[in-house]
């Protein structure tokens, strides 16, 4: 299978917050190859059902063979690794990996859609993306990362 190139969200708003963020990025560099992380920024819970602390996200951009399905299956270990529990929806957490982008593919299946459906309204995604990604597009909108940041301030 050809790589493709993928973009990946980092949070984490529980426990040693950095530590979370550094060692699954270690994880992610595993998993793929030229790898670009973002610098760490730091956002207010959104869209939260109650008061949480605030997160630190990042986000990564590299190139996999793996197949979407189990790319994402990969991501979700690593959450488990480190913690990651999922007992309510959007729960506070040790850690959150999110599939953003898979290449230009739009993909819409039970357990995965790509791109993720919620990113061009989440600054804490597009921003960190924007920093490493700014002219990758998103296949649905054909607005570059960059484009889509800008839209949001």
């Amino acid at each position: 299978m050809d790589r493709v190139t993928v973009a990946v969200s980092l949070g984490s708003n529980l426990g040693d917050r950095r530590a979370h963020l550094g060692w699954a990025l270690t994880r992610l560099g595993d998993l793929l190859s030229s790898v670009r992380a973002s610098r760490i920024i730091e956002t207010d819970a959104v869209d939260v059902p109650a008061p949480q602390p605030p997160y630190l996200n990042a986000a990564v951009v590299g190139e996999t063979a793996l197949a979407p399905a189990d790319l994402l299956g990969r991501l979700l270990e690593i959450e488990q690794e480190r913690g990651r529990e999922r007992r309510t929806p959007r729960a506070a957490r040790t850690l959150d990996l999110d599939l953003v982008l898979y290449g230009d593919r739009v993909i819409e299946t039970p357990g995965l859609v790509v791109p993720h459906p919620r990113f061009r309204d989440r600054a804490f995604v597009l921003e960190p993306l924007a920093e490493i990604a700014p002219d990758v597009v998103d296949p649905v909108s054909g607005l570059t990362m960059r484009q889509l940041r800008d839209r949001l301030k």
